[in-house]
């Protein structure tokens, strides 16, 4: 049996799933009132990222993205026209799976 990587796998092996990734998400609303540009017809869903240190950068902007399209597609939001769901997300730990543990606990 050869070993050829450094955590001892051999190579046709994978990675054990056993990740570190720790997010907290927090929901508020709805609330009265939509964003600019936002059609007042239906609920708005807000999604701030927050990384676990520094300012969010295009990968953050990516994620909340990401995550908000998710929300709209299984959220109905025409039941609560005209307000606003926020939904913040602070990244604790990430080891590489963040994105789908925000998901996740949303």
């Amino acid at each position: 049996m050869e070993i050829d990587r450094l955590d001892g796998r051999t190579p046709n092996q994978l990675r054990p799933l056993a990740w570190d990734t720790k997010v907290l998400a927090a929901v508020y609303g709805p609330k009265a009132g939509t964003k600019k540009n936002e059609n007042p017809e239906k609920a708005c869903i807000e999604v701030i990222w927050k990384p676990k240190t520094g300012q969010s950068g295009k990968a953050e902007r990516e994620y909340e993205m990401i995550l908000k399209r998710t929300l709209q597609s299984i959220c109905i939001l025409t039941l609560n026209p005209n307000t606003t769901t926020s939904v913040i997300i602070q990244v604790v730990n990430d080891d590489g799976a963040v994105s789908f543990k925000a998901m996740h606990f949303s």
